[in-house]
């Protein structure tokens, strides 16, 4: 049985024999001399083992086999065409998908921006965003969901590689009339004797804030899972808050006071968390790299 390893060479001057019925103008067409053309043509025909055209001194006619060829010739050279086509437009960015995990505080208050910017330069790119924590984030590119996380993250995940994105810095938050607010120099210490509106203890700001914190305990009121949950009640008058740098968007509201802390050892890092393993599409790669070269400018 014919195994035949045909190229696209082949099956173009197939069909170009098959439309011009002439040799000469088919060898023409394809930019090829009549004997490398004559040749090309016998290859085709020995690998698929049977004859496809009947040649006379006055005429070229495709055989039976050579009908029947002919519907699949084109409907490959068409299926290739789109396949080149398509592959094409993803990697000169013209079409593509790119699913980004990250933090809620940074989906809301700083990559809107950058989305922005890249679907200004990219508008057939599809973009999808999951705003989750960073445990659900870091799950979503380990399984091949998400193309990259922005994450807070401090511990190696086997699979993965981390990248250092930025450094996030705490800022108190309060009214403006609590009496935090005159203080000269803020530390950790002097906010543990008032009560105290908590993130939930599996996010990221509230485990940085726990990690600096220790030994000390706060006078805790409230825990909450959202940072405008957060807002209302400390606009309320009912706590203050210690929160990151990337979130203070959240707190600019009338009678509110955000203040940074005077505590070196609390910090939150934000990494881009990918898998180890393989490259990014042509599209990931590009918002990627427009997120670190934004965060780091």
């Amino acid at each position: 049985m014919a195994n035949p390893n045909l190229s696209t060479r082949q099956l173009r001057a197939f069909l170009a024999l098959a439309d011009q019925r002439s040799f000469t103008r088919a060898a023409t067409a394809c930019h090829l001399s009549q004997p490398a053309f004559s040749a090309l043509i016998r290859t085709l025909e020995s690998e698929l083992r049977t004859r496809l055209f009947d040649r006379d001194t006055r005429s070229v006619q495709l055989t039976a086999e050579g009908r029947l060829f002919e519907t699949s010739a084109r409907q490959l050279l068409g299926d290739f065409g789109v396949a080149v086509s398509d592959l094409s437009d993803h990697v000169e960015r013209r079409k593509g998908r790119v699913h980004v995990a990250a933090l809620p505080s940074l989906a809301a208050g700083w990559l809107p921006a950058i989305f922005a910017e890249f679907k200004a330069a990219w508008p057939g790119i599809e973009l999808n965003l999951s705003d989750f924590l960073s445990d659900p984030c870091i799950d979503l590119v380990r399984s091949g969901k998400a193309d990259f996380a922005l994450a807070s993250t401090g511990a190696s995940h086997a699979g993965l590689s981390t990248q250092l994105l930025c450094t996030d810095q705490f800022y108190l938050v309060c009214r403006k009339d609590h009496p935090l607010a005159s203080e000269k120099v803020l530390t950790l210490k002097k906010l543990t004797p008032y009560p105290f509106i908590h993130m939930s203890r599996n996010s990221s700001v509230r485990q940085a804030l726990d990690a600096a914190l220790h030994p000390l305990q706060t006078n805790t009121l409230l825990e909450v899972d959202q940072l405008a949950t957060v807002t209302g009640m400390v606009q309320a008058g009912l706590g203050i808050s210690v929160v990151p740098a990337l979130t203070l968007f959240h707190f600019e509201r009338e009678g509110l006071l955000t203040r940074p802390l005077a505590a070196k050892n609390l910090t939150r890092k934000i990494y881009v968390v990918r898998r180890q393993e393989g490259s990014l599409s042509v599209a990931a790669q590009a918002l990627h790299d427009l997120i670190v070269q934004r965060m780091q400018s």
